[in-house]
C-alpha cells in the first residue's frame, strides 16, 4: 500500500494526452486492486505485484483518449493506446531472451512469433495496441531500432492486439508509430499503471470495463526463488461465466450490461443486440451470437532458467488460469501467450558458446502455479482498476463494482474479513 500513489504518478502523466474531464475522472482516487480487497489466488506475490518485479522488465504505456459522441471516422471518438513491454529494458535491448508463443484460439494477431517459434528466442520489445493499429506499432519499433542502429536486430517485431472498436473509433486509425515510440521511451521498472492505459484503454473484459492488468508470484527459496510476473490485456469472455476464485460473479452482478446512451443504436453490426441504457432490462431480447468475442493477450516473464520449450510449457498453462476465470477461448476471441526469461543467453564478446543454466523439469511445478495464480490476478486487476467508460457511438461499459465483487465473494464464504487500510491509504484519502 505504500506504493498506491507512486502507482498512479505514471497515469497521471498519460493525462496529458486525454481531454480535461475524462482526465480528471480517472486521476480523481486510487483503484484497490485484488489484494486490497483480501483475493490473493493463492502464493506469494512480489513486491510490486506486477511484472516489473522480474528484474529488468519495463512497461510504458501511451493513452489516447479523446472526443465524444456518434463516430466521425478519422476523427473520433478515439478510447485506444499502445502499451510496451521490454524483457531487459531499454539499455538490455540488444540481447535477446529465451522465449516461446502458445495460442489457444487464433481468432488474433501477434506477429513475430515464426522467428520465436523457429529460434526460440525474443529478439526487442513486446507491443500491445488495438487490431487495426499493429502496423503502427510495428513500424514504430522498426523506426526506433533504426535510431538505435539496431534494424537487423530488431528486425521482427513482436506486435499483439485485441479489438477495442466497442469504445473506440477503431477504423479511424489514430494510434501513429510516434505514439508508440513514446510508450517504447516512457517505459520504466517499478510501479505501473492498470486498467485503461496503454493498449488497454478501449478494452472490454467479461462484460465489464477491462484493460491492462498486471501480478507477480516469488517462489519460496526451497522452490528457487525465482520471480514470476504476468501482464495482461484483457478484452474476452461473456458476463455469465465470470468466475472469481469458485464464485459465479457473473451471475451474481447480472445488471450494468454495456449499453448505449441515447436514442440511436451504435452503427456496428456487432452491436446490434445492444440494448439502451435507458431500457428497463440490460439483457438483450435475442442470443447475441458475439457473446465472449474479444480477445485476452498475456505475456509472462520469470527470471527462472528455463529454456524455450519450458516457456512454452509456461504459455500453455495461462489458458488453466483464463479458465478458472470463466474463458473458454471461444469462437471470436483471440487468445496468445508469450513467455520469456531473463536469464542471459548471448555469448561473451569474441565467443562463440553461450554457457546456459536449465532448471530440472522436475522443478516447473512451482512456476506453473505460479503462472496460473498470476494470470487471474492480473486479468482482476485489469478490472478492478478501470472506471465505467463512454465511448464511440455513446456506447458504455462499466466497470466493476468492488462491492457487487466482495459481497458476491462473501456470500459463498471465499473471502475473510476486509482488511483494514494502511496508514498510506487513509493519508492519501
Amino acid at each position: 500500500m505504500r506504493n498506491r500513489w507512486r502507482l498512479l504518478l505514471p497515469s497521471v502523466l498519460l493525462c496529458l494526452s486525454m481531454t480535461p474531464s475524462l482526465a480528471t475522472a480517472q486521476a480523481e482516487r486510487p483503484r484497490a486492486r485484488a489484494r486490497d480487497l483480501g483475493i490473493t489466488f493463492g502464493g506469494q506475490s512480489g513486491p510490486l505485484d506486477a511484472i516489473t518485479d522480474v528484474p529488468g522488465v519495463e512497461v510504458g504505456h501511451t493513452t489516447l483518449i479523446s472526443g465524444e459522441g456518434r463516430i466521425e471516422k478519422g476523427k473520433g471518438p478515439v478510447r485506444t493506446g499502445v502499451t510496451a513491454v521490454l524483457p531487459r529494458g531499454k539499455d538490455g535491448v540488444s540481447e535477446p531472451v529465451f522465449a516461446a508463443t502458445y495460442a489457444l484460439n487464433g481468432n488474433g494477431e501477434m506477429t513475430g512469433t515464426h522467428w520465436i517459434q523457429e529460434s526460440g528466442e525474443l529478439n526487442g520489445p513486446v507491443m500491445i495496441t488495438n487490431t487495426n493499429d499493429i502496423g503502427a506499432a510495428r513500424e514504430a519499433v522498426i523506426s526506433w531500432a533504426v535510431d538505435k542502429n539496431l534494424a537487423w536486430d530488431l528486425g521482427l517485431p513482436v506486435v499483439a492486439e485485441t479489438w477495442d472498436g466497442m469504445l473506440n473509433d477503431i477504423y479511424g486509425f489514430h494510434l501513429k508509430p510516434q505514439h508508440a515510440i513514446q510508450a517504447l521511451e516512457k517505459a520504466r521498472p517499478g510501479p505501473m499503471a492498470e486498467g485503461s492505459v496503454g493498449g488497454g484503454t478501449g478494452m472490454v473484459c467479461h462484460g465489464f470495463k477491462g484493460g491492462i492488468g498486471t501480478a507477480s508470484r516469488k517462489l519460496p527459496e526451497s522452490a528457487g526463488g525465482y520471480t514470476l510476473g504476468v501482464l495482461v490485456q484483457c478484452n474476452y469472455g461473456s458476463r455469465r461465466l465470470f468466475s472469481v476464485e469458485g464464485v459465479p460473479v457473473g451471475e451474481e452482478l447480472p445488471g450494468n450490461k454495456p449499453c448505449y446512451l441515447g436514442a440511436q443504436k451504435p452503427g456496428s453490426p456487432m452491436l446490434s443486440s445492444m440494448s439502451s441504457c435507458g431500457a428497463t432490462s440490460a439483457l438483450p431480447s435475442a442470443p447475441n451470437p458475439f457473446e465472449g468475442a474479444g480477445s485476452i493477450i498475456v505475456v509472462v516473464a520469470t527470471d527462472a532458467p528455463l529454456l524455450p520449450h519450458q516457456l512454452g510449457r509456461l504459455a500453455r498453462r495461462v489458458p488453466l488460469g483464463i479458465s478458472k476465470m470463466g474463458g473458454l477461448g471461444e469462437n471470436y476471441s483471440g487468445d496468445i501467450f508469450l513467455a520469456f526469461s531473463t536469464q542471459h543467453v548471448k555469448p561473451p564478446t569474441e565467443a562463440h558458446v553461450a554457457n546456459i543454466t536449465v532448471l530440472g523439469n522436475d522443478r516447473l511445478n512451482p512456476l506453473f502455479e505460479a503462472t496460473v495464480q498470476a494470470t487471474q490476478e492480473a486479468i482482476l486487476n485489469a478490472m478492478l482498476a478501470s472506471d465505467t467508460m463512454t465511448g464511440a457511438d455513446n456506447v458504455r461499459v462499466y466497470g466493476l463494482p468492488h462491492d457487487g465483487l466482495v459481497k458476491a465473494l462473501r456470500k459463498h464464504g471465499r473471502l475473510t474479513p476486509a482488511p483494514k487500510p494502511s496508514p498510506a491509504r487513509k493519508s492519501g484519502r
